[in-house]
């Protein structure tokens, strides 16, 4: 059983984009610049937001961080995206997720220019990448395809199961498994809260990932040996004994499975660190693309 090091990937493709940012910097280059929108206290998007800051620091972007109050209105919000789609300097900016709910977040998510979209959540771009059309994906499924690339873990031909089906995970995961290519060329079942028998389907995959945020969901006796697992979940669960009060499990009961699995990813340490890493590199190809649009004028 091999474990699937995302944290040490993700600290490689930081020292990769370091590199490109510092040939920007030798040329005499505008570096990248991400920005970010967050509405509200929530603890969790709190948390991501400033390792995004910090990450861009690492790998020598610009970065602007914009706090709302949880009492915005949705025109004040549509307001300010529109005012980072008109800055030029700024290459690609997110929405940081849940909103309030006095805000439409589709609306909001298609407000962003597409060509700033670097979460990949615009209608546009998730209709470029389902018709495997070049643009933005999803920094969580870039995070899981680059895993799996790096790792060389064959796909061609196996069964992958993808148990949960967001827009932010799931699907775009499904798609990207069985478009022509590598990673992909596999034969994907999508699976949900109302699938039945799931075990009898997971038991026959070569390949599962599972986005459901239900800890421990995934068994060892519903996989079988040498099946790959890619675990996105990532709850806090209360534990009297742990110092932060809580402890971190992913939708995998890891001790079990990972008995039975080829490759693992552990949580935390595993998806996680590479969606930062794949917003980054998003934004990496938005810098690039605004360049040769200016050029080409």
């Amino acid at each position: 059983m091999t474990i699937l090091d995302g944290k040490k990937v993700s600290n490689d493709i930081k020292n990769e984009i370091a590199a490109e940012v510092e040939k920007m910097k030798q040329r005499g280059e505008k570096v990248p610049h991400l920005a970010a929108i967050i509405v509200g206290n929530d603890g969790a998007s709190k948390t991501y937001v400033n390792s995004k800051v910090k990450a861009c620091e690492r790998v020598g972007f610009e970065s602007s961080l914009f706090r709302m109050s949880s009492t915005i209105s949705e025109i004040e919000l549509l307001d300010k995206i529109e005012e980072l789609n008109q800055n030029d300097d700024i290459d690609g900016f997110i929405v940081q997720l849940p909103l309030p709910p006095q805000i439409d977040t589709q609306k909001v998510l298609n407000a962003v220019d597409p060509d700033k979209d670097v979460d990949g959540f615009h209608p546009t771009n998730f209709g470029k990448m389902a018709l495997d059309m070049t643009t933005f994906i999803p920094a969580t499924p870039f995070g899981i395809l680059e895993l799996l690339e790096r790792y060389d873990i064959p796909t061609k031909g196996k069964h992958t199961v993808v148990i949960g089906r967001s827009y932010i995970v799931g699907r775009p995961m499904s798609i990207l498994m069985g478009r022509s290519g590598f990673p992909g060329n596999s034969t994907v079942t999508l699976t949900h809260e109302f699938t039945k028998n799931i075990t009898q389907i997971t038991s026959q995959a070569d390949i599962i990932i599972i986005a459901v945020g239900i800890p421990d969901f995934l068994k060892g006796e519903m996989i079988k040996d040498d099946a790959v697992i890619i675990d996105v979940g990532i709850t806090r669960v209360p534990d009297d004994n742990a110092e932060k009060g809580y402890i971190i499990k992913g939708d995998v009961d890891f001790e079990n499975v990972s008995k039975r699995a080829s490759f693992i990813t552990p949580v935390p340490g595993g998806v996680g660190p590479m969606t930062v890493s794949m917003l980054l590199k998003n934004t990496l190809l938005a810098r690039e693309r605004h360049r040769q649009r200016k050029e080409s004028k």
